[in-house]
């Protein structure tokens, strides 16, 4: 088929009826897209074809290779170690990120993490450093490779011009109930971190009630295709699924998330279950990267990069190179905003903690300010819930579900009832949380 005869409506037909598309063809509905030769409504039903018929490896490859190919591609061949990353599909006090990068930099490699806002009920990591007073979010090309070369890693946002066919397809996507297509995610996921230049990616498909797929076989399917299109198109990749029955940390809220990853890195406090998903990861990344003989080898590395400090000396620097405070790690109450109201929610009555609806706890945070109902919502970086309760975890009196920091007493309010609403409670002591990495996919 020669260009000029592109005809988007042919290409759509034919995966209609379920035929498997060539890369060609898949290229040039791509280019359609980004030029504007393909219009919103063919847009639409082309996403409703592939959600229907599904795609197979290949179309998925082409696919992710055609996004990545809309815009600009980086590349860090010339950095002395190798270009690593991790990507999350999303959950309830996540905090990896912002430990993880600085720890994987402590140990020789560069992160250029390029990351997302909050999508519904997860937060998102750039909402996160966007409590950060002076931290910049959306630097231009040349200061985003100095910070990464200098200080080993940078968290920023996708610029307009990483993978803008994927932002026009996203929000058809968001319209058009086609969100969950998961060679539609895969694409979008992987175009951008393709374009990001990267020698190594560990996925960490999250799994459970807090999860973008809340089931073990959807999490698998979402895992295995992210693994295979990777690995399809070059880059090094594997996933880990983890488990989102409860939320990673006991605190979700922006700026209280900042305090939680800066306590992780300076020893204050390190939870279990936190602490092997930022291990497992790092492991899987320093590997891939060819600086770690093994994963025993990688999670030891990692292991003496945050005890020793030097995780948060890297943090540090990220922070300082893109402008934030200096003093950050050492005086980060001086720096992150605080709710007026602060104040701990009991139980309705004693028991256990046996089951937590972690959706609902990451609503109750959008309720508090902390997250968006709708995309053009300003986020209140202060709010949110610190010391929650986790699974087996007695409470009654004197032993709260949370704390909420709130603004007001009446979001405050909102914010207990959806949360006793999450919690489920026995009368006799249950099991704590299955183990959190659930299942290992490579190539």
């Amino acid at each position: 088929m020669a260009a000029t005869s592109f005809l988007p409506q042919e290409i759509i037909r034919r995966k209609r009826d379920g035929a498997e598309l060539a890369p060609f063809e898949i290229g040039q509905m791509i280019a359609g897209l980004t030029d504007g030769r393909v219009t919103e409504g063919q847009a639409a039903a082309f996403a409703m074809a592939v959600f229907f018929r599904d795609m197979n490896t290949a179309e998925r490859v082409a696919l992710t290779e055609a996004m990545r190919d809309s815009g600009s591609v980086l590349d860090w061949s010339n950095l002395p170690g190798p270009a690593l990353d991790k990507h999350s599909t999303g959950g309830v006090g996540d905090t990896v990120s912002l430990m993880l990068a600085p720890a994987v930099a402590a140990c020789g490699g560069f992160v250029p993490m390029i990351s997302g806002r909050g999508l519904g009920h997860t937060g998102g990591t750039l909402d996160k450093l966007d409590s950060v007073p002076g931290y910049m979010t959306q630097p231009d090309n040349a200061m985003f490779r100095k910070v990464v070369r200098e200080a080993g890693c940078a968290i920023i946002g996708q610029t307009a011009d990483l993978a803008p066919a994927d932002k026009r397809l996203y929000g058809i996507r968001d319209v058009t109930a086609t969100v969950e297509s998961v060679p539609l995610i895969t694409a979008s996921i992987l175009s951008k971190k393709l374009a990001a230049g990267l020698q190594g990616l560990a996925m960490d498909v999250k799994t459970g009630s807090g999860a973008f797929m809340p089931t073990r076989e959807r999490s698998r399917e979402l895992a295995q295709s992210l693994v295979a299109v990777a690995n399809g198109a070059g880059l090094k990749t594997t996933a880990l699924i983890t488990d989102m029955d409860a939320p990673l940390a006991d605190v979700a809220g922006n700026a209280l998330e900042v305090r939680y990853a800066i306590d992780y890195l300076t020893g204050a406090r390190r939870e279990a279950r936190m602490h092997e998903v930022t291990l497992a990861l790092g492991a899987e990344m320093l590997v891939l990267g060819n600086l770690a003989t093994s994963l025993i080898d990688g999670r030891q590395r990692m292991e003496r990069a945050i005890s020793s400090g030097a995780a948060a000396e890297a943090f540090q620097r990220m922070i300082s190179a893109l402008g934030g405070p200096h003093d950050l790690i050492t005086r980060p109450s001086a720096h992150l905003a605080a709710a007026p109201v602060v104040r701990e929610l009991t139980a309705p009555e004693a028991g256990f903690v046996s089951a937590i609806d972690t959706r609902a706890v990451g609503i109750a945070v959008v309720e508090l300010g902390g997250g968006r109902a709708r995309a053009q919502d300003a986020i209140d970086p202060a709010v949110g819930l610190t010391a929650l309760a986790g699974i087996g975890a007695p409470v009654g009196p004197g032993r709260p579900l949370a704390v909420i920091h709130a603004r007001d007493e009446a979001t405050f309010a909102r914010a207990a009832a959806r949360l006793i609403e999450a919690y489920g409670l026995a009368a006799e002591a249950v099991p704590a949380t299955p183990r959190t990495i659930v299942e290992r996919i490579t190539a």
